[in-house]
């Protein structure tokens, strides 16, 4: 809540008319989420959407197509939350979607217990992680689409590994492409590393050194699941499509 405290005081310094307050797969599963959502409501005067797995996954899919040409579809639009990963298939809409359970941070939790964690740790891990990538193929058709596009913090941090930058630069990670060998590649390189060594990489946000093998390792299976040669990598996600939302019901 305390950065809700700092939300509200942007909102108050923009003088922001429209609010749309979006909670997902940590709110999904608090057991405490109903103070959380009585904090927002008393410092931003508005009530917490607690939105799905299908919503959410909506949403960025929305966000993340957004500047890509039309002619490229359909698209995969992979999103490696926290708490779920969401597979969303689609043209110009979404024609199918399905959330499931292996966000970085919940792999991370659940499996790496060690610090590099342990080759049987990756494993375990690795075959969560089959299991729900092969639930959400039972709704979603993630071997047909002409493009894969993945979101959120794992997919940028990989890019920017595969891109070999210095620093977090969003403008050159942002509609880069980067290979299934990247990927697979830059997931070995975190798995190997221990945290001090996470934390001396230029571009790596202080908030993911703890999670980027877990949401490396989710991608490097997605890729593998997908046959997909190579992904892109976009900057737009959920927060656009939330915007977007807002926009067209203005």
């Amino acid at each position: 809540l305390a950065a809700v405290d700092k939300y509200a005081a942007e909102i108050a310094r923009r003088g922001v008319e429209k609010i749309r307050f979006c909670a997902t797969s940590a709110t999904r599963d608090a057991t405490n989420r109903a103070l959380f959502i009585d904090g927002v409501r008393e410092r931003l005067g508005i009530d917490v959407e607690v939105i799905t797995g299908v919503e959410e996954a909506e949403l960025s899919f929305i966000g993340a197509i957004q500047e890509l040409d039309p002619k490229s579809g359909p698209f995969l639009v992979v999103d490696i939350g926290g708490g779920s990963t969401e597979f969303v298939f689609g043209n110009t809409k979404v024609e199918a979607a399905k959330s499931v359970n292996i966000g970085c941070v919940r792999m991370s939790e659940r499996h790496f217990t060690n610090d590099p964690p342990t080759d049987s740790q990756i494993e375990m891990a690795r075959a969560d992680i089959q299991e729900a990538i092969a639930l959400a193929a039972t709704e979603v058709p993630i071997t047909k689409a002409k493009t894969l596009v993945a979101v959120a913090g794992t997919a940028t941090t990989v890019a920017a590994a595969a891109l070999e930058l210095e620093i977090y630069d969003r403008y050159s990670i942002h509609l880069s492409r980067v290979s299934s060998t990247q990927v697979h590649k830059v997931s070995e390189i975190f798995l190997a590393m221990d945290r001090d060594q996470r934390s001396n990489l230029g571009y790596m946000h202080p908030g993911r050194v703890d999670v980027i093998a877990a949401g490396a390792l989710v991608l490097s299976e997605v890729m593998k699941a997908t046959t997909a040669t190579q992904f892109i990598a976009s900057e737009t996600d959920i927060l656009d499509g939330i915007a977007l939302s807002i926009a067209s019901t203005s």
